[in-house]
C-alpha cells in the first residue's frame, strides 16, 4: 500500500515527505547499514520532497562514491540516502526508522548480502 510518510532526523532540522510503498524493507549488511541499523524503502526522487533541512545535511561517500548517505549534521541522524537505481533513475533509500507511525514489527524484512555484493 503506498502512501505518504512524513520523516525526519533527531532533532527535526531535516523533515521530508516520501510516497512509498513499505510492505517490503531491506534490511543490509553492508558496512554501514550494520552499523547504523538502517530499515531501507527505495523511491524515484520524484517522489521525495526534502521540507527542511537541506543546509543541515553532511555528505559521506565511501567505497564507489555513488550513494550520498547525507545525515544531520546537528544530531548525526541518517534519516535518507540519495543515489541512482539500476537503471540511472535518481532515487532516495528511505530509512524506514525515521519514517512516523510506521509498525516495524508489521513488515516484510528482505536480508541483502551487500557485503558480499
Amino acid at each position: 500500500m503506498e502512501k505518504t510518510w512524513a520523516g525526519s532526523c533527531h532533532c527535526g532540522k531535516v523533515r521530508y515527505e516520501a510516497r512509498a510503498d513499505l510492505r517490503s524493507v531491506v534490511s543490509c549488511n553492508c558496512s554501514i547499514c550494520q552499523r547504523t541499523g538502517s530499515l531501507l524503502a527505495f523511491v524515484p526522487e520524484t517522489a521525495f520532497t526534502l521540507l527542511s533541512g537541506e543546509d543541515a545535511l553532511t555528505d559521506y561517500q565511501f567505497n564507489k562514491k555513488v550513494i550520498h548517505h547525507v545525515f544531520c549534521s546537528t544530531c548525526g541522524v541518517r534519516s535518507f540516502a540519495r543515489g541512482k537505481g539500476p537503471d540511472g533513475t535518481p532515487t532516495i533509500a528511505l530509512n524506514v526508522r525515521c519514517l512516523e507511525g510506521v509498525d516495524l514489527d508489521q513488515l516484510d524484512v528482505m536480508h541483502y548480502d551487500g557485503r558480499n555484493a
